[in-house]
């Protein structure tokens, strides 16, 4: 075997790739499996035969459809995807919102009548995945699609990560966010068609803001498909900070 040799070996259970020149790594590659049961994957390498070998092998070894995410701006890394044939799926505008109700002006912001706001913990798994159906439903797959989707998939619900509106005793919107250290991640926001216009989702924002700010984090993170302008404007209209844009792409 020549010394500049790249040679693929799969590790730790099937989710990680590791691409080996003269027995030293030049790169990684990585399958995740997001809630919505999407498969994204991630390749770190600083040499372009290490990059399409790795991309080669997870191609091979996994199912489509297959999601990554680059930078807007790195070209580099988005003709390398290109190069292994995936195509742009949607782009993000990505926000740092603040917490600091003082910033947000969501302080005083109050449900509409006869909703209730139930924070994080206090939803049930059975009517937490009935919304999500009905959801889906009204939002039809295309459209799913280019939301950030990452709300239920068919394994454990951890009601901990959602935020959901109450309406007659039925849930009628709700928000995930993810405890990630620093910085939560606000995932998703959805509300039912008959309750949209109403200001359910600006209540179930102000409560995922206040409960992020009480626990110490000065702003949450969160990803906007660039299409989504009534996603836009809310994240705007409470000082939401655009911090950069990101490309994902598919591979069918």
């Amino acid at each position: 075997m020549a010394e500049d040799t790249v040679v693929i070996t799969r590790v730790a259970e099937g989710r990680h790739w590791h691409a080996l020149a003269d027995d030293l790594v030049v790169g990684r590659g990585h399958a995740l499996r997001r809630p919505d049961g999407r498969v994204f994957l991630s390749v770190d390498s600083w040499r372009d035969d290490a990059f399409h070998e790795l991309a080669g092998a997870m191609l091979a070894d996994l199912p489509t459809p297959l999601y990554t995410v680059v930078d807007d701006d790195d070209h580099e890394v988005f003709l390398r995807w290109q190069k292994v044939g995936f195509v742009t799926h949607r782009r993000e505008r990505e926000y740092a919102v603040p917490t600091d109700p003082a910033v947000t002006g969501l302080d005083k912001i109050e449900p509409p009548p006869d909703v209730t706001v139930l924070p994080a913990g206090q939803a049930a798994e059975g009517p937490l995945r009935e919304l999500d159906a009905v959801l889906r439903a009204e939002v039809g797959p295309v459209g799913w699609q280019a939301m950030p989707a990452e709300v239920l998939a068919t394994g454990v619900v951890d009601p901990t990560r959602y935020v959901v509106a109450v309406h007659a005793g039925r849930y009628v919107g709700l928000a995930r966010v993810a405890p990630i250290p620093r910085r939560p991640r606000l995932g998703l926001i959805a509300v039912r068609a008959s309750h949209r216009r109403h200001g359910v989702a600006r209540a179930m924002l102000a409560a995922v803001l206040d409960a992020a700010h009480r626990s110490g984090a000065d702003a949450v993170a969160a990803e906007v498909d660039s299409r989504n302008a009534p996603a836009l404007a809310l994240f705007e209209g409470v000082g939401a900070r655009h911090v950069g844009d990101a490309v994902e792409l598919v591979r069918r």
